[in-house]
């Protein structure tokens, strides 16, 4: 990755955080020395964490990325670090909208073609101690991601940008949203339901993902992703107006369903809404969920894949819609542009 491409890679990160990642305020609960303490320590791992990306030598990233741990834990272990909000690293940082916890994600680079995810999970503990889950990506290991409950241990690793809570017969469900840099030719955008179990440690998956409703019926999944052209870009995000978990629908653009690496929106959408417990998928948003008059989901106003704005997206997404709705051939889309995230294979 070259300089001008890793600075735009860290900024479009930093926005993400800064619109999705807000922090309860921390002023009266962190001590003024805790706080001192905490922001030298911050110093240290701005530096660390921008090496992890910025470092040309895969030994470098790695040995970063070794002692930005390390020292990352030791300030978590700061008594009401969770109200700290470590605003400078580069990294993915969401609060759950309870406050309940907040979860850490980011991705180190082994070479061209692999990337690993990694990231922690910190419990808000009422004595401002630490409760900390680490998560351990386990997708390069297994053929079959969509299909099992996970634990910490066996994470399908992401880098989220988005926490949706619901609750059902008293258990509460967030539903974390992620982008996954996957492969030389393809991305992959994840849905995981996430919830705490009795012990109140973390579980992903579990039979959420409902397709009851689809002309074609499909078996119940754990976790939903899609996957699609390196240079497409796609929205897949929660709109709050609606209730719904809007995303683009695909399709081949050379008449290949095989191979995902041509999979690029088509101008329609397709949604999760939740029901009873699971998110039970909507094959086509209904006239009454259609966007009109160039409405779209927030989000989608101002970030993309990266988190960089994206208006030229939106225009040509809301200019299709409306002339199939006036009857008349959707105008065609501009050529996507070349992603500037770096590649890997998964």
């Amino acid at each position: 990755m070259n300089n001008r491409n890793s600075k735009y890679f860290i900024s479009c990160w930093l926005l993400v955080i800064a619109l999705m990642g807000v922090a309860p305020a921390f002023a009266q609960k962190v001590a003024k020395t805790d706080s001192r303490e905490l922001l030298k320590k911050e110093d240290s791992l701005q530096k660390l964490s921008a090496n992890m990306v910025f470092s040309e030598e895969a030994a470098d990233r790695f040995r970063s990325d070794s002692v930005f741990t390390r020292i990352f834990v030791r300030a978590l272990k700061i008594k009401n670090s969770f109200y700290f909000p470590f605003d400078s690293l580069n990294i993915s940082k969401l609060y759950s909208p309870d406050s309940s916890f907040r979860i850490f994600t980011w991705q180190l680079k082994k070479d061209e073609y692999v990337y690993l995810q990694k990231g922690v999970i910190q419990m808000n503990m009422p004595d401002g101690s630490l409760k900390l889950f680490p998560l351990f990506d386990y997708s390069m290991f297994t053929a079959k991601p969509l299909d099992s409950v996970r634990t910490r241990n066996n994470w399908i690793g992401a880098i989220y940008y988005k926490i949706i809570p619901k609750e059902f017969n008293g258990v509460k469900y967030y539903t974390l949203l992620g982008f996954d840099d996957f492969s030389v030719n393809s991305n992959r955008k994840w849905m995981e339901v996430m919830h705490f179990n009795e012990r109140g440690e973390p579980v992903f998956g579990g039979s959420v993902i409902s397709f009851k409703e689809d002309s074609v019926k499909r078996p119940v999944q754990n976790r939903f992703d899609i996957e699609y052209k390196k240079e497409a870009k796609t929205f897949f995000n929660y709109d709050p107006d609606k209730d719904l978990i809007i995303f683009d629908h695909l399709i081949s653009e050379s008449n290949e369903p095989e191979r995902k690496s041509t999979y690029i929106p088509d101008g329609d959408f397709e949604a999760f809404k939740w029901q009873n417990g699971q998110w039970v998928h909507v094959e086509r948003l209904d006239f009454e969920f259609k966007l009109k008059d160039g409405d779209f989901p927030k989000e989608s106003s101002i970030l993309d894949d990266a988190g960089n704005a994206n208006e030229q997206r939106l225009e040509e997404a809301s200019r299709r819609n409306m002339d199939k709705e006036a009857g008349g051939t959707p105008s065609p889309p501009t050529p996507p542009k070349k992603a500037t995230t770096p590649k890997k294979k998964g």
